[in-house]
């Protein structure tokens, strides 16, 4: 399995995405339980409404496909989304 970087920049609306957070973080935590989305969060410094998910899966399409089950993306939530694997050279996550 290789990991994934992937980023969200989030569409303009506020109260939208207050509304499908919740199923957002829901399902990006069943991802964390089966050992797919090693971290997720907001990128504090990148804007506002941008996001960096770290994902493990067999393959780009398999990430991108996590991804377009992400609530917040099957809403039309997500303005631009960027896949790209991610080689760790040095440091790592215990998985």
């Amino acid at each position: 399995m290789a990991l994934y970087a992937i980023t969200y920049k989030y569409v303009d609306d506020t109260e939208k995405l207050g509304e499908v957070r919740p199923s957002h973080r829901a399902y990006l935590t069943g991802l964390l339980e089966n050992g797919q989305n090693l971290a997720s969060g907001p990128l504090t410094t990148a804007g506002p409404n941008t996001a960096l998910l770290i994902f493990q899966a067999d393959s780009i399409e398999q990430a991108a496909a996590l991804s377009d089950d992400d609530p917040m993306v099957a809403n039309g939530l997500v303005a631009e989304r960027h896949v790209q694997e991610w080689n760790i050279v040095i440091g790592g996550f215990s998985h």
